[in-house]
């Protein structure tokens, strides 16, 4: 054991300090179903400072200490309450030029004030921050998230009072064994930049709602509850009024299981058309419009509703002139509605998930989608903490998302390698893509063997459709090596 200097200043000496703020880890397991809920927004100016050097978590700033632990006063590196302020959620790049190639750490605070209304319980949803963030409420650190592109959330039910002060640490320095890995295509973009929201829940409530067409006559809609909190005995009910639909759902052990005949008109890009559908639990209860579709593969086609269909469609970044990652819904309609126009029935969302927002207003206006996580390139397929970040990413984002009828692809990553590290890396992200969700497309983003001019990755092995990523005619001038490269391969997928 080293032996610790006389002199050691905890502060200034200490390179383990992110060690005890790095747990707990918010992951999948915390999520909360919040689509239909009743949230407060705690969106709007937040006070901000840039902190290259972690001294907010070196020097313990969050602790707010104006005494020693003799009673002496001590000198206050920080005032809060007089740094710049930055809207929420935004990309700092765009808050102010002199941040717009900052990478590191920076520190958002805010207060707020909060008076119970009978809930039980309450959470704080961050929608995303990029890359990894670090949570304190009322001088207490409370989480812990990596992932710059999926939600995550926290029960700050004991660490709330009348007047409240949040921290969030939110750093996008580049790592290799992160996912993505520090060598990417797209701007590393830093922030709070999707909302931040509280969600009032009562004792018993529904943590996760997975509802989906099933059976061969498009006639059958299962529906799989898992709720939380205390006597998870009884009875949900799952409602769809339009079709007459009044079904009680037996809950045990907090689980609930059930098939519910039902003749749904079936979404499409052509006609997406969604239902108003309620989920009650005890006191709990949701409300949110769906849509109900099959998609499947058979014979190397893809069906969507018993149909062949043909994917027509371009891929799309999360970003825009003014707001970078913080896309708007207006620019997000912009682009499906230019999408629309230009007879496209599909988008990628690449490279990471992009915001809920995306995947409702697609539901909305008839366009199916690729989900993408970025595990992007060179990714770090042999360590074992990069394999369960990437898991948790790709759960957190099918979680989110996999009631919404406009996505049917999920994709487990884009342009890799082709080694047994990284095959059997991405064979169990698609293993838990299925688990998850076993009524969708799973794909990747593949590249070919150009010394063979032959599409053969191993991973193909364990997707549904294969995807080829190749610029014939950009990157490579002999635009005729293509035909050839199909006609060497004739894939069954």
């Amino acid at each position: 054991m080293r032996k610790q200097a006389r002199n050691f200043d905890e502060t200034i000496h200490n390179e383990e300090y992110r060690r005890e703020l790095s747990h707990p880890i918010l992951t999948e397991k915390d999520m909360v179903y919040d689509r239909g809920r009743a949230k407060e927004s705690l969106d709007g100016l937040w006070h901000f400072h840039v902190d290259p050097f972690h001294t907010f978590l070196r020097s313990r700033w969050f602790e707010e200490k104006e005494h020693d632990s003799s009673g002496r006063k001590v000198p206050v590196d920080f005032d809060f309450d007089h740094w710049e302020e930055v809207q929420v959620p935004s990309c700092w790049n765009m808050s102010n030029e002199k941040y717009f190639l900052y990478e590191g750490a920076a520190i958002y605070t805010r207060t707020f004030t909060y008076q119970n209304k009978g809930e039980a319980r309450v959470f704080l949803k961050i929608g995303a921050a990029n890359y990894e963030a670090r949570v304190f409420l009322n001088k207490q650190f409370i989480g812990y998230h990596q992932g710059g592109s999926t939600p995550f959330y926290v029960d700050v039910t004991q660490y709330l009072r009348e007047e409240n002060r949040i921290h969030v640490v939110v750093d996008n320095t580049r790592h290799p064994s992160a996912v993505p890995m520090h060598n990417i295509d797209w701007f590393n973009y830093g922030g709070l930049y999707r909302s931040v929201e509280l969600i009032r829940i009562p004792e018993a409530y529904l943590k996760d709602v997975f509802i989906r067409l099933c059976g061969t006559n498009y006639d059958q809609i299962a529906v799989s509850l898992t709720a939380a909190g205390s006597d998870l005995q009884g009875v949900a009910r799952f409602t769809l009024p339009e079709l007459g639909v009044d079904a009680e759902i037996p809950m045990q052990k907090g689980r609930g299981e059930a098939v519910i005949t039902a003749h749904p008109q079936l979404w499409s890009p052509g006609n997406p058309y969604l239902y108003d559908v309620v989920v009650s639990y005890k006191e709990d209860r949701l409300k949110e419009k769906m849509g109900f579709r099959q998609i499947q593969v058979e014979d190397g086609d893809v069906y969507l509703n018993g149909e062949k269909v043909f994917f027509r469609g371009i891929s799309s970044h999360e970003e825009s002139v003014l707001h970078g990652k913080a896309i708007t819904e207006a620019e997000i309609r912009e682009n499906f509605k230019l999408a629309k126009e230009l007879n496209c029935n599909y988008m990628r969302l690449a490279h990471y998930p992009h915001t809920e927002k995306a995947a409702e207003i697609a539901d909305e206006v008839g366009l199916m989608l690729w989900e993408e996580i970025p595990v992007y390139w060179a990714i770090d397929f042999a360590n074992p903490h990069t394999a369960q970040n990437a898991q948790n990413q790709l759960s957190e984002m099918i979680k989110r998302d996999r009631n919404r009828a406009a996505v049917v692809i999920w994709s487990v990553g884009n342009e890799n390698p082709d080694t047994d590290e990284r095959l059997h890396f991405m064979q169990k992200l698609a293993e838990t893509a299925r688990q998850l969700d076993p009524t969708r497309l799973i794909s990747a983003a593949c590249l070919v063997n150009h010394g063979e001019r032959k599409i053969e990755d191993r991973l193909a092995d364990h997707l549904d459709v294969i995807g080829i990523n190749e610029y014939y005619g950009w990157y490579v001038q002999d635009f005729p090596v293509l035909a050839e490269i199909l006609e060497n391969s004739k894939p069954d997928k």
